[in-house]
């Protein structure tokens, strides 16, 4: 424990969580932040800190201006940076989705109409290998805030669940994880009234196996949440006020007298998203006429404001009451497919997929070993065979924006469809090849991802990667009230933005594969009602599914040819120094040769690469040629290296050399060595023997008629 020569007013609590004890620090450090908080597990330990601005940004919003920022510092596991800077850069994959994690878990839980600009940093200080920082991460930024001035309704917290052997595990280990046994790995958030966040991956799992995570994690959840109110007795400040800026009463009054029922048309007469946008811009714009007069400067965002409202109210009440959606569907109808492949004739494989107003353009690219992704965690560094990238530009919802560099929601939605497809792609050993998706959308109306998912295994299935099963996935909704709660099946965008629930399910036919959800009410979703959404959500994952099949029912025999060819064969170790040469000699010559790539591994795996067959069996040839062993009875070429009064040496393997005695080398006797053969001569010889030395007996004679 470390000694400390200053007296500080540290306060802490401890709370067991499934085989862990972890402990809440609060008054050491960041004593500047409106909050700060230490969580420990193990060896790790996150500082979370909290800051924010006291008062509230001008105007109306239902936004609350919250960042998140998840960071790892590298001195946490006694590591220097790569790169030129040596130090920390641009926010990995990782922290992103991190940051992502806590945002999601916190973001329902500030108050409705909260708008001061608030900072929440979780920074990473102390990394043991055993215990996932991310997880802590979000106890200790939930901390952070509990204990602060900050408005914050109520505590949250996370576990990660995996299942050994169908055995449910709390905050598994990292090695854990990595058994193959272990076919589940959930992030499970929320407070003590609910589940708010759910994100992971699993190996095809039956349905009710996430509800039964669920009901492991909430245990757990609920005692970490008292733990930061019992430490918030202990340190906690008292919470700062705000005023939350209204709609004048004559706004609202005039909205619902005169154009409410303008409002339902627009929802009842247009199902078309862009027509639907222009006919509430128009009936925005004639509101804000009317009250330009009065509010001047206001109107326009009064006006807005006062008709979100009502097609808020008034697209639930629909649902609710009437059982049908904007667009006419009903609530697990599923909006038209279509979907082809091969629409890129030069690509490994592609497709497009479309999902109403929401389109994907997939394309697969097969790669060699040189391909991988090369990850820098804190621990150590991993290399990722199967990537997933997804980009969303402005045009795919008609917006005029700048292309930039992809974002968190970028970000995360393709480590989304990536663990969908994860489980189902093929072995190294079955499939030499490192793969790339790329998902670019392009018309989009909610549920995006999922057109990812879908795309992206029929892209998969075009280039010829023989994945174990098809992959399909669905974002499923909910509109609660009046005591009700209707689950609505593949979202649009509009269901997203104004509904209780967006959850994701991806899978195969045999089970699921990845599960992502965020709650909307501070309540969390009842597990019933989650229940209801994951069997509606197979139910229209297998229709899509069905759909997927008619246009490519199985993976194509052979990848395209314009995919490199990949070859793999096992060497003995010792020959792995003769295949290479003397400083890389042998090896050099051969790539150069042949145009090929050549990678050799330390157990004698050796991968071939050419850009065709020819040049592949060509480098495959050179490479027996320098790992064979002499055969008896095997009739070699070989080269006259030496000449001896008593026979000469031939090389018949590089390398490898035979004696040819002057008896073996005619029929009839000879004098002397050269009267038959000279030094650099190819002759055609016999193996005849190979003593226990391994000397190598030769024989041209025979061979001679």
């Amino acid at each position: 424990m470390p000694n400390f020569n200053h007296n500080f007013d540290i306060q802490s609590v401890e709370v067991t969580v499934g085989r862990d004890t972890i402990k809440l620090e609060t008054g050491l450090m960041a004593k500047q932040a409106d909050g700060a908080v230490v969580a420990s597990m193990g060896d790790t330990r996150i500082l979370a800190t909290a800051v924010s601005t006291k008062e509230q940004k001008p105007g109306i919003s239902d936004f609350t201006p919250l960042t998140v920022n998840y960071k790892e510092r590298t001195y946490a596991a006694g590591k220097i940076p790569g790169g030129f800077f040596k130090r920390e850069g641009k926010p990995s994959k990782k922290e992103t989705l991190s940051s992502r994690i806590i945002d999601r878990t916190m973001r329902p839980i500030f108050p409705e109409g909260f708008a001061c600009e608030t900072n929440v940093t979780a920074m990473v200080v102390s990394a043991d290998p055993n215990n996932d920082a991310d997880i802590l991460a979000v106890l200790a930024s939930s901390a952070s805030v509990v204990i602060s001035s900050i408005p914050f309704n109520e505590p949250v917290a996370a576990v990660r669940i995996g299942r050994i052997n169908g055995q449910y595990i709390v905050n598994p280990t990292k090695e854990e994880q990595a058994l193959p046994e272990c076919d589940m790995d959930l992030t499970i958030a929320g407070s003590a009234q609910g589940i708010l966040m759910v994100e992971g991956g699993a190996k095809e799992v039956e349905e009710e196996a996430i509800i039964a995570a669920m009901e492991v994690a909430k245990p757990e959840i609920d005692k970490m949440c008292a733990a930061q109110l019992k430490l918030r007795e202990l340190a906690g400040k008292p919470k700062f006020e705000y005023v939350v800026e209204k709609l004048p009463q004559e706004v609202v009054d005039l909205a619902n007298g005169a154009f409410r029922e303008e409002a339902k048309k627009i929802l009842h007469a247009f199902s078309d998203k862009q027509t639907r946008d222009l006919q509430v811009a128009q009936l925005k714009k004639n509101f804000a006429e009317q009250l330009t007069e009065q509010y001047g400067d206001n109107a326009a965002t009064y006006a807005g404001i006062a008709l979100e409202n009502i097609m808020y109210e008034e697209s639930r009440a629909l649902v609710l009451h009437e059982g049908v959606r904007v667009d006419g569907r009903k609530p697990d109808e599923i909006r038209p497919l279509s979907s082809l492949v091969g629409y890129l004739p030069r690509a490994h494989g592609s497709a497009v997929f479309t999902r109403g107003q929401t389109q994907s353009l997939a394309v697969a690219t097969l790669g060699t070993k040189d391909d991988q992704q090369m990850v820098e965690g804190l621990e150590d560094t991993s290399f990722e065979r199967f990537m997933l990238h997804y980009n969303f530009p402005g045009f795919a919802t008609g917006e005029c924006k700048p292309d930039r560099s992809p974002g968190r929601r970028e970000i995360g939605h393709g480590e989304l469809a990536r663990r969908a497809l994860l489980p189902l792609i093929p072995s190294e050993e079955e499939f030499p090849y490192t793969i790339r998706v790329v998902s670019d959308i392009t018309e989009s109306n909610g549920s995006s991802s999922m057109a990812s998912v879908c795309g992206g295994s029929l892209a998969l299935f075009d280039a010829g990667v023989p994945m174990k099963s098809p992959c399909s996935g669905i974002a499923m909704g909910a509109i609660s009230g009046e005591g009700k709660f209707v689950v609505l099946s593949d979202i649009m965008g509009l269901e997203d933005h104004l509904g209780d629930m967006d959850f994701k399910l991806t899978g195969s036919r045999k089970g699921i594969t990845a599960f992502q959800m965020d709650v909307k009410l501070k309540t969390g979703m009842p597990l019933d009602v989650l229940r209801q959404a994951i069997k509606q959500a197979t139910a229209g994952r297998m229709f899509i599914m069905d759909h997927m099949e008619k246009t490519i029912a199985e993976p194509r025999k052979e990848v395209s040819p314009y995919a490199p060819v990949i070859y793999k064969m096992q060497i003995s170790v010792d020959k792995i120094g003769a295949v290479i040469g003397p400083g890389g000699k042998n090896i050099k010559r051969i790539t150069e040769s042949t145009n090929t790539k050549i990678d050799i591994e330390e157990t004698g795996v050796v991968t071939i690469a050419a850009a065709n067959a020819e040049k592949l069996n060509q480098a495959k040839a050179e490479i027996e040629m320098l790992t064979a062993e002499p055969e008896v009875n095997k009739i070699y070429k070989g080269k006259v290296v030496s000449i001896q009064p008593f026979g000469a040496f031939v090389e018949i393997l590089p390398g490898k050399d035979g004696l040819l005695h002057i008896s073996e080398i005619a029929k009839h006797r000879i004098n002397k060595v050269e009267d038959v053969l000279k030094l650099g001569e190819i002759v055609e010889v016999k193996c005849v023997e190979i003593d226990n030395s391994g000397k190598v007996r030769l024989s041209r004679k025979a061979l001679l008629k």
